[in-house]
């Protein structure tokens, strides 16, 4: 290892605490000056532009570059030369300089080395160290010993540092300001252009222009998701370029391949870069911003005064004020007409050349309005401000659709002043009723002729054929022959059938043609009661006629008028055989008692025979 060079004849006199550091600031002061003009200018390998700053309390970067003057520096380690609270000794020229006082924590890691590399002879390198600086530490200029070791080398420069109070922290940061960035964007380069829809390859310079090398840069392009402030693809998650240290006056390019958006605008598109760095391996991180920008050739602006951002234009506000219908019901099928009150709400906006394009909605691709000329568009010349103007425009609502509302859309397209082609869309909802329609199955009549105080029975289906539902349907029977009576048959859906299933009593005899009289009635959806349906039925009611024959009358309605049958054998003589059967009968009883009464006379004359 070569020897450390003579003339600096540093000697570690003690590695003991003292109480040194408690000197008043006054001589501290005067010796700090004193090692700034005699320490650092000896060095033979660290060389500063400017003295590294920091402030009491508070952690600081001490930067500096390290030259290979006269053999190339493989493996350099630097680190702050170990020490706490010492006395050092150098031999000058002039007579030895003492350094009493340290300004930094002792902590575990002051001392750590730093691994610089290699550096070959004659070029150079920044490197950067941080300490804490300590909180009893006396505001002035301070000579700080840095240890460098190489292979076959060893040598100890001096940094001179200024340390501040905080009361002064402002001067240094209004420094710094004035310094500007760290980073120069785009410098010494052309602006990139794309065209879409290819994908735009292109770099970005950065370049360091202080004096201090900065250590884990990373550059972040800053995206946007309104086409209108950034012109590409967002297809990555992540778009941050990272450097490991960026060398004082060194320039990086950020490299990007970005597809260019298909809402893209012709023009120029300022692309924000935020940049991170610090400037030691421990120190705080720095941030700043810059701007570069990118040149995109796709489609053209319509309008600059307001397609471009219309928030920025004043303009009018052209409202639909009020609007009814001719007739008032809309019924599909049927031709109406549509009367809009178009207003200009703005109190000192005028509008001009002013068209009004109206657009049905449409069902299964079919609109649901249409007109006999085919077009729905009107023209107004002016409209100032607060002024109304009324629309006309004649519809036919077509006839196949659902019952409810459909929109027709009021698109405007106008001038202002300071607007131009401002547009606008408006919508208004238009009821559509269908009629509801009805029919009737073959009415059914059980028996059609019936006598007073008889039943008929009457059954007929009700189709709904319409594309509504009728609710609350009822059939009413009148007739003077008959009682007048109704069958609730309840609401039917379109498409199905409610049933009518009714007993007729008969009260009086049919004195006309027969005819009663069927009246159906529904409501609709909002409970109107609708046009009646009238039908009809045939039905003879005939008067009850006594038995002739005194029998109890049970016989069924319309006996009356059948033919009576031929008697039978029975019916006819049977009054002649029933007589003639009890005649018998008595002949036969008085020939059994003249038998009976002579045998028991002959008896009578045996016993007295035997007597005598």
């Amino acid at each position: 290892m070569k020897p450390m060079k003579i003339r600096k004849g540093l000697i570690l006199v003690s590695m003991v605490f003292l109480m040194a550091g408690t000197r008043p600031a006054g001589v501290m002061a005067s010796s700090y000056q004193l090692g700034y003009n005699t320490n650092a200018s000896d060095n033979d390998y660290i060389s500063t532009t400017k003295a590294p700053r920091g402030r009491i309390g508070k952690s600081m970067s001490i930067s500096f570059r390290v030259r290979a003057t006269d053999e190339d520096m493989d493996n350099l380690k630097i680190s702050l030369l170990q020490t706490n609270d010492f006395q050092q000794i150098e031999e000058r020229g002039n007579g030895d300089y003492t350094v009493d006082y340290y300004p930094f924590e002792i902590m575990e890691t002051t001392f750590l080395a730093k691994n610089v590399g290699n550096i070959k002879k004659g070029n150079i390198k920044s490197v950067s160290l941080s300490a804490n600086v300590r909180r009893d530490a006396q505001q002035g200029y301070y000579s700080i010993p840095i240890l460098l070791e190489w292979d076959g080398g060893t040598d100890i420069d001096y940094i001179n540092i200024w340390i501040s109070t905080d009361t002064s922290s402002g001067t240094d940061d209004e420094e710094d300001k004035k310094e500007g960035n760290y980073f120069v964007i785009g410098e010494n380069q052309a602006t990139p252009r794309g065209v879409y829809p290819n994908v735009m390859d292109y770099t970005v310079n950065f370049r360091n222009k202080r004096n201090t090398t900065a250590q884990d840069v990373t550059i972040s392009m800053q995206l946007s998701e309104d086409d209108t402030k950034f012109p590409f693809e967002i297809n990555d998650g992540n778009y941050d370029r990272t450097f490991e240290r960026v060398q004082s006056g060194e320039t990086v390019s950020a490299p990007y391949s970005m597809a260019i958006r298909k809402d893209s605008y012709t023009g120029y598109y300022p692309i924000k870069y935020t940049i991170t760095f610090r400037l030691s391996s421990e120190g705080d991180l720095h941030t700043e911003e810059g701007t570069f920008y990118v040149h995109i050739v796709s489609k053209d602006k319509e309008d600059n005064l307001g397609d471009f951002d219309a928030n920025d234009r004043t303009r009018a506000r052209l409202i639909v004020d009020s609007y009814y219908t001719v007739p008032e019901q809309v019924y599909a099928g049927n031709e109406f007409e549509l009367v809009l009150n178009m207003k200009n709400a703005s109190t000192s906006v005028p509008a001009s050349n002013i068209l009004f394009n109206l657009e049905s909605e449409k069902v299964s691709d079919s609109a649901v309005f249409t007109t006999k000329s085919g077009s729905s568009s009107m023209v107004v010349n002016d409209l100032g401000s607060g002024q109304s103007t009324e629309v006309r425009v004649r519809f036919t609502a077509r006839a196949g659709v659902d019952q409810r509302s459909y929109a027709i859309t009021i698109k405007e397209k106008y001038d202002s002043p300071e607007f131009k082609n401002a547009e606008e869309s408006i919508v208004v909802d238009i009821p559509v009723k269908q009629y509801a329609k009805l029919s009737t199955s073959t009415i059914d009549v059980m028996p059609d002729s019936m006598t007073v105080g008889s039943e008929s029975n009457v059954m007929f289906g009700i189709n709904n054929t319409g594309k509504v539902i009728l609710y609350n349907v009822t059939a009413a029977f009148e007739g003077d022959s008959i009682k007048t009576t109704d069958a609730y048959v309840g609401n039917i859906k379109p498409g199905d059938t409610g049933n009518v299933d009714i007993m007729l009593t008969g009260v009086a005899p049919t004195m006309d043609d027969g005819t009663i009289k069927i009246t159906i009635t529904y409501e609709d959806e909002n409970g109107v009661a609708a046009e009646p349906v009238e039908k009809e039925l045939t039905l003879f009611v005939t008067e009850e006629m006594e038995d002739p024959f005194g029998m109890d009358a049970g016989m069924e309605a319309g006996a009356m008028d059948v033919e009576a049958e031929p008697p039978s054998f029975w019916g006819k003589y049977k009054v002649l055989v029933i007589a003639g059967a009890v005649a018998a009968v008595a002949v036969i009883a008085a020939v059994a008692m003249v038998i009976k009464k002579k045998r028991k006379a002959a008896r009578e004359e045996d016993v007295d025979d035997e007597i005598s």
